[in-house]
């Protein structure tokens, strides 16, 4: 699949309106997007029929469509905060053991290499160096969510990586310098998952592990003070059972992200789904409207 390589001219990444000097500002998500590439896979899309409905339904929960996505993913860390630049992102089939078919699915968005640099340019802004990847594709922490969201494949998106530092402030930090984005147009993604251990996966001693952790980061993101809710999840391996449930924080480092660039805003469950005896949570900042 042909993609972009080199640096592109910059322009200023305008709001969504560009004839509304206030557009809606969007909340942010952190989506549990299950295992692998499984939409796809007979047996698993039926387990996980809860997550794809969730999901689905999440553009119509929305002020408006979007300008561009910036996910950030639990599948791509880097030394330092690397952005995605490519204008025709590859597929990244980041996954082994499932069938022929999943390793020819496409998702062919657009990426935005105006969307990277203006998430450089909060990022530097705010002192957090950053880098560029031109040749990052979609992972399936991406496609499998973005394709269940937008299956037209009609809104831009734009990766950013994880620091491999697996620092929680720093990402919280990130976040926070991102939060414009909000206001231009831009919905931020973290993708993810509330429990990540791959020999815990389908073991009944897992559910009160994955119930336990769920729990603390559910009463951690719905905190009306920003600043202890941050302290809660920089905190995160108090938690109860936190290093059963994470084993490695990466599925766990984009709910970081996502909180940072909620700044006030109290978070909520938006769903959560039950698979392979575990707890799988997704969560809004702010929370719907009645």
């Amino acid at each position: 699949m042909e993609h972009h390589r080199g640096h592109q001219p910059r322009q200023p990444f305008a709001s969504m309106n560009t004839t509304d000097t206030h557009p809606a500002r969007f909340p942010v998500l952190f989506l549990s997007h299950g295992g692998g590439p499984w939409p796809w896979v007979d047996g698993m899309k039926q387990m996980f029929a809860k997550t794809a409905r969730e999901i689905a339904a999440l553009p119509t929960r929305l002020p408006a469509k979007p300008k561009a996505v910036l996910v950030i993913t639990g599948h791509w860390e880097a030394p330092q905060f690397s952005v995605s630049t490519a204008q025709r992102p590859p597929m990244d089939y980041d996954y082994s053991g499932f069938p022929e078919h999943t390793y020819h699915l496409q998702y062919p968005a657009s990426g935005s290499p105006e969307l990277a640099g203006r998430v450089r340019e909060l990022l530097a802004g705010a002192g957090i160096a950053s880098a560029e990847d031109p040749d990052r594709g979609y992972d399936h922490g991406t496609f499998v969510p973005m394709s269940l969201m937008y299956p037209d494949a009609d809104v831009p998106v734009v990766l950013l990586s994880l620091k491999s530092d697996y620092d929680p402030a720093e990402h919280i930090r990130a976040g926070q310098a991102l939060a414009p984005l909000r206001d231009e147009g831009v919905l931020i993604l973290g993708s993810g998952l509330t429990y990540h251990n791959m020999s815990g996966f389908g073991r009944a001693n897992s559910t009160p592990v994955a119930d336990a952790f769920e729990r603390y980061l559910h009463a951690a993101v719905s905190k009306p003070d920003p600043a202890e809710r941050d302290r809660l999840l920089v905190d995160w391996e108090a938690a109860p059972a936190a290093r059963l449930a994470h084993p490695r924080e990466d599925h766990l480092l984009p709910l970081m992200v996502v909180a940072g660039a909620a700044g006030a805003d109290v978070g909520e469950q938006v769903f959560v789904d039950h698979v392979m005896q575990v707890a799988m949570a997704s969560y809004r900042f702010p929370p719907s409207q009645p």
